[in-house]
């Protein structure tokens, strides 16, 4: 049995991945979102989900340490990571282009990092997907944004363990859902993450937890946990989820916004919460004159779906005139992002519903 939570069709499927040329990016691929709770685990995914549809590639940019607010952030995962792994054996799962890998290894840590999607030439990366077959195992395993992509996480998990002989320390972190509906954050609903976690997911999919909290502002859930301890999860007739009945309203007052304000109108933040706000802001008749990014490798480059032009913040003051309405993706950053533009625009934080 499933009880079904969200429905949305025609989303684009990879809200990292970066396009050459507007049309490339307008032809990207398309997915539907059937967001359910099973019945069964409790956990909640998207129904609807084909994996056939995503590819890790170069092209692929979801590094978000050029900003350092969110440096501050792996930071503080690092010291979290130091107060429960004693031993130097390490391996992370899904190190993208490898910087908190090489922030692991500066630490310290013998660290391999897996990633297909990696593009440097670091002689302890892999540049594969996970596998059994490739035959690594470590003391510990950190998967930081990974299980959110993976379309079966318990089993996901289970070959990590099998790889690893049952054994070893596993450091978890994933987008929070309970942040999510809290927040009323539609944008963060986005066909790339096929599942949707909160914090009793992993207390009824592992034994033994040894901590388990928040981090980026309560963006992110975390859990340390024994690998050896991971079981199936049973769902607990109690635990419901249901998305608050005004969860997509933001749609309507971000439109409201935009259509009443004259002039140029832009977002800040390119990667997944941007696509996914313009894509159903641009659905719903608002135009968008640019994204912008501090990620050098996004710049000049179009994203998914609406086909924006991403920009950096430099050229992002000489191309829209002052007063433009800007509005920012993620509200950890505002700070830096009211620095870099200089007073010059009217920022409006989406995450904090602020219309």
């Amino acid at each position: 049995m499933q009880n079904e939570l969200l429905r949305i069709s025609g989303l684009p499927v990879l809200q990292n991945r970066v396009y050459a040329s507007m049309s490339s990016a307008k032809a990207s691929p398309k997915g539907d979102m059937v967001l359910i709770q099973d019945e069964a685990t409790g956990l909640v995914f998207n129904a609807a989900f084909d994996a056939g549809l995503l590819s890790y590639d170069a092209d692929y940019q979801n590094e978000q340490a050029c900003s350092p607010v969110f440096r501050q952030h792996l930071d503080e995962v690092l010291s979290i990571i130091r107060r429960h792994f004693r031993t130097p054996s390490l391996i992370e799962v899904g190190c993208g282009k490898g910087y908190f890998l090489d922030h692991l290894r500066s630490a310290g840590f013998e660290a391999t990092g897996i990633d297909p999607a990696y593009e440097g030439d670091s002689p302890y990366v892999v540049k594969a997907p996970f596998s059994p077959a490739l035959g690594l195992s470590a003391d510990a395993l950190v998967l930081r944004h990974v299980l959110e992509h993976i379309q079966d996480p318990v089993q996901f998990l289970n070959a990590i363990a099998h790889a690893n002989g049952g054994r070893g320390s596993l450091y978890i972190e994933v987008p929070c859902f309970e942040w999510i509906c809290a927040r009323r954050a539609w944008f963060d609903i986005f066909y790339e993450h096929v599942n949707y976690f909160r914090a009793a997911d992993f207390k009824r999919m592992f034994g033994r937890i040894r901590e388990q909290g928040h981090v980026f502002g309560g963006q992110y859930l975390y859990v340390v946990a024994d690998l050896a301890s991971l079981r199936d999860p049973a769902a607990v007739r109690t635990d419901l989820v249901e998305l608050p009945a005004d969860f997509l309203a933001g749609i309507e007052r971000s439109k409201a916004l935009a259509l009443s304000t004259p002039g140029s109108k832009a977002i800040w933040g390119s990667s997944s919460k941007g696509v996914i706000f313009s894509h159903h802001l641009q659905n719903a008749g608002v135009d968008f004159d640019l994204g912008i990014d501090i990620n050098p490798v996004k710049q000049d480059r179009y994203m998914a779906g609406t086909a924006l032009k991403i920009v950096s913040p430099e050229n992002a003051l000489q191309m829209l005139p002052a007063g433009s309405l800007v509005f920012v993706m993620n509200s950890n950053y505002f700070d830096e992002i009211a620095a870099h533009s200089r007073g010059r625009f009217r920022l409006v934080k989406v995450d904090q519903n602020e219309f």
